[in-house]
């Protein structure tokens, strides 16, 4: 969540909540769509962490090792989600170029956010990571990064959005230390030779 301390503090400073609101869309609204399973295509972020991380990634480790798996699953993830463009083409949402560069904006956003959810599931060994985090991420959808430059408080929110990056490489890898969840994580365990991401 601290990726997203740029939106949250735009958030906050355009929709003042109480303590007890941020309680309630935390605890609430959150893992209500954590744990919703939806019939729709691609279903919701618990049966997709289930399938693109808990199922498939066992499955690559062995063969990729966790480096090459980390970054192969979620190309399949990315190509799951081709639905939404299908859907603009067929009621003719848009012009063709307009839809190909969404496409290929909704392909590699979700690429790159499957490729840290691995990450997260490897590092840790367990589920409800990347359930929680896709569930967030749902929830906040893709940072108004033109809103943000247009804000009355341009130099606040983008100090915050910089913050939250700077944060958030830094701490990647403590948050995720396999030490932390139990040693050693499964999905680890199932590479031919040891990687420096599955170590603490």
């Amino acid at each position: 969540q601290v990726l997203f301390l740029g939106p949250l503090m735009q958030l906050a400073m355009d929709c003042p909540w109480s303590f007890m609101d941020g309680v309630r869309v935390a605890c609430g609204e959150t893992c209500h769509t954590a744990l919703t399973i939806r019939l729709e295509p691609g279903g919701g972020p618990l049966t997709e962490e289930l399938v693109y991380r808990a199922c498939m990634l066992p499955m690559l480790v062995p063969c990729a090792g966790p480096f090459t798996a980390i970054f192969t699953c979620p190309l399949f993830f990315g190509v799951a989600h081709f639905h939404h463009v299908i859907e603009l083409l067929r009621f003719r949402q848009g012009t063709l170029s307009g839809i190909f560069l969404s496409a290929v904006f909704q392909f590699s956003y979700t690429a790159v956010f499957g490729a840290y959810t691995a990450f997260i599931f490897l590092r840790t060994g367990h589920l409800m990571g990347p359930v929680l985090c896709h569930s967030f991420c749902n929830y906040m959808g893709f940072p108004a990064i033109s809103a943000a430059l247009e804000h009355p408080q341009r130099l606040t929110v983008l100090a915050f959005y910089l913050l939250g990056v700077v944060l958030f490489i830094l701490l990647l890898f403590p948050f995720t230390d396999p030490s932390h969840y139990g040693l050693p994580t499964p999905v680890c365990t199932l590479a031919p030779y040891p990687s420096a991401l599955c170590l603490s």
